[in-house]
């Protein structure tokens, strides 16, 4: 087996990995009322473009191989460091979905009794979700030798982000007031300490 197939085998499993820790969150969620939706075109956008970039257009070549022409020789270090990151995203998703709980939501959403989640990866900034999805991305980066598909991963995560996270931030603003520009002041947006 050559290491370019190892590391899109631990791609598939990283994103089988993501299925299962968010399906029950998703049955649950559905569950608990909205009283608050602030879903708009460019959070559509940047949803679709996640979806195409973390797994559409990887899962397309893992099972394709197309575009071959922008393969490049894979690295067993580099695998290596993909499946540390993936793993790292998988670890940081799979806490961020157990810290909001009923709060949980795919899209721009509050909830019924919602709360403001400051603990575990919340401490440390304000969209760890965010955060997996940019792990994520440099994990497939690292996995798939291909220079599409590779760096897909990172152009969805960053359309979603910056469509998206000023939106978020108002939401809550709005939602819980001084409480959550407190917490703005004293977290970072989805890297610790340093943004």
């Amino acid at each position: 087996m050559s290491i370019a197939s190892i590391g899109q085998i631990i791609w598939v499993l990283g994103i089988v990995a993501w299925y299962f820790i968010r399906r029950p969150y998703e049955r649950r969620a559905k569950r608990v009322q909205v009283v608050s939706n602030r879903r708009t075109r460019s959070e559509t956008i940047g949803l679709a473009a996640a979806l195409c970039g973390l797994g559409i257009v990887p899962g397309f070549y893992v099972v394709t191989g197309i575009p071959e022409a922008a393969d490049y020789p894979a690295e067993a270090w580099s695998v290596v460091v993909g499946a540390i990151v993936f793993i790292t995203a998988m670890w940081v998703f799979r806490r961020t979905h157990k810290e909001l709980g009923r709060n949980w939501s795919i899209t721009l959403e509050i909830r019924d009794r919602h709360e403001l989640i400051s603990g575990g990866p919340y401490a440390l900034v304000r969209h760890p979700m965010y955060t997996s999805f940019m792990l994520m991305g440099v994990g497939q980066a690292f996995l798939l030798s291909n220079w599409i598909a590779g760096l897909a991963g990172l152009a969805g995560f960053a359309i979603l982000f910056f469509l998206r996270v000023d939106e978020e931030e108002r939401m809550m603003l709005e939602t819980f007031g001084p409480q959550y520009r407190a917490y703005m002041e004293r977290t970072k947006r989805i890297i610790p300490y340093l943004y």
